[in-house]
């Protein structure tokens, strides 16, 4: 019997059906707390409900409206120490700061201001905060926040045409950095298995990407292209996936499920849970 056709006849019977199995605590990648501490504890609500037991997240301030635009310099500092603070009182969170790039200097000034204060990831957005990932402003400050230790995670989503190739073509650019590529390039997610090629190529590429797997696998999971995104995943390496919700947009719960119902091995599916996570930022 399928896991969906037990879920269907345990409900029929009325019986108490966990919303998701037990199994490796997960550290969650991708979170939004547009509004602080309120967002953190509407966060911890949706977590227990779906029964999971949290190792850790990943969190930032922006998103929604707060989209953290070209020349909004008082606006990110502010919201930069606010997810500072935050994770001080947290510890169990990771402070996720941004910046604009092509605010220049400005912008390589605060990166090696919040990487003082101990943030080590940056996460910038190319469709909402509008500008260009070929441009050389993203190029010089992605190398500037691997200089400070500092991890960049981008939106891949493939909103914009040519997203995938641009990201890719950066990653080689800055090989001291390294990225987490949100996504895993949405619905384009089979461009990614280029990474299985491009590790054998002499001195091409620096083995510096990984891959948060947030809303992609939701559709992915029980779907026709399940298989795709599977041998994908081992394409690209599962020791470099990561899970993330995206929340307020979706829960961690539906993200976990999903994980759950792909022909992973238990091994591999504790690894994208939260050991990946754990090594990647030193938690």
């Amino acid at each position: 019997m399928s896991r969906a056709s037990l879920l269907l006849c345990c409900l029929a019977l009325g019986f108490a059906v966990s919303p998701v199995s037990a199994g490796e605590p997960v550290f969650d990648v991708h979170v939004h707390l547009r509004d602080g501490e309120a967002s953190l504890r509407e966060y911890r609500k949706d977590v227990t409900a779906s029964g999971i037991e949290l190792a850790g997240l990943a969190a930032m301030w922006f998103g929604g409206p707060h989209q953290a635009l070209q020349g909004e310099l008082d606006a990110m500092r502010t919201g930069n120490d606010a997810v500072i603070a935050l994770a001080a009182r947290n510890p169990h969170l990771v402070p996720v700061a941004t910046v604009h790039p092509y605010d220049g200097q400005a912008a390589l000034d605060e990166v090696t201001r919040v990487a003082a204060r101990g943030v080590k990831v940056l996460k910038i957005h190319p469709h909402t905060q509008k500008f260009d990932a070929a441009d050389p402003r993203v190029l010089a400050l992605v190398r500037h926040a691997g200089t400070q230790g500092m991890t960049v995670l981008m939106d891949n989503a493939n909103i914009l045409p040519g997203d995938s190739e641009r990201l890719f073509n950066l990653a080689l650019q800055a090989p001291k950095t390294k990225f987490i590529f949100a996504h895993i390039g949405g619905m384009n997610f089979r461009f990614w298995n280029m990474l299985a090629l491009a590790r054998t190529a002499d001195d091409l590429f620096a083995d510096n990407i990984y891959f948060d797997i947030s809303a992609t696998v939701v559709l992915a999971a029980d779907s026709p292209i399940e298989p795709e995104f599977v041998w994908t995943l081992r394409n690209v390496g599962v020791d470099h996936v990561l899970l993330g919700s995206d929340y307020p947009q979706l829960g961690i719960g539906k993200a976990v499920d999903a994980l759950e119902r792909l022909d992973l091995t238990a091994e591999e599916k504790a690894r994208i849970r939260s050991g990946n996570a754990r090594k990647l930022l030193g938690r």
